[in-house]
């Protein structure tokens, strides 16, 4: 897996999560990981199970019948300072300001999962994300997890 700058974006604004899910996967398609067909699959799996992990961080990622559309494993950041709400529910909120997009050949996808779930778990670690005025200093946060 290869974060770079060109997989990050910092001070976005959503106005619903679909919006937000397809941009992480158009940073995925954009990188050459997946192929355009990955991005349904990523809203397709949020009708099934939403992606909202808690500690205002999402993780959408297709289907497995989408793994066919993997074309390497890959990674997208997406900062959202104001968050983007993630419910179904209008009497619940589940705030995202972290949006990771992923997708992995194989069984890869599950260590960008365990990943994000170690440095994520703290809170301390999403507001230091959150609070990022860099795309170096994400980089710098995500590569630091050791697993």
């Amino acid at each position: 897996m290869n974060l770079n700058e060109h997989n990050i974006e910092l001070n976005q604004t959503f106005n619903d999560k679909n919006k937000a899910i397809r941009r992480a996967g158009e940073l995925l398609v954009e990188s050459g990981s997946v192929s355009p067909e990955y991005i349904e699959a990523m809203l397709e799996r949020e009708q099934i199970v939403s992606t909202h992990m808690g500690n205002f961080v999402a993780i959408p990622h297709g289907t497995d019948e989408a793994k066919k559309h993997v074309r390497s494993t890959g990674i997208s950041v997406i900062q959202v300072p104001f968050g983007v709400d993630f419910s179904e529910n209008p009497n619940e909120e589940k705030m995202a300001m972290m949006i990771f997009g992923i997708a992995g050949v194989g069984d890869e996808h599950l260590e960008l999962l365990s990943k994000i779930a170690v440095l994520c778990s703290e809170l301390d670690n999403v507001v230091k994300l959150v609070n990022a005025k860099d795309k170096a200093e994400i980089i710098q946060l995500i590569e630091g997890v050791d697993l």
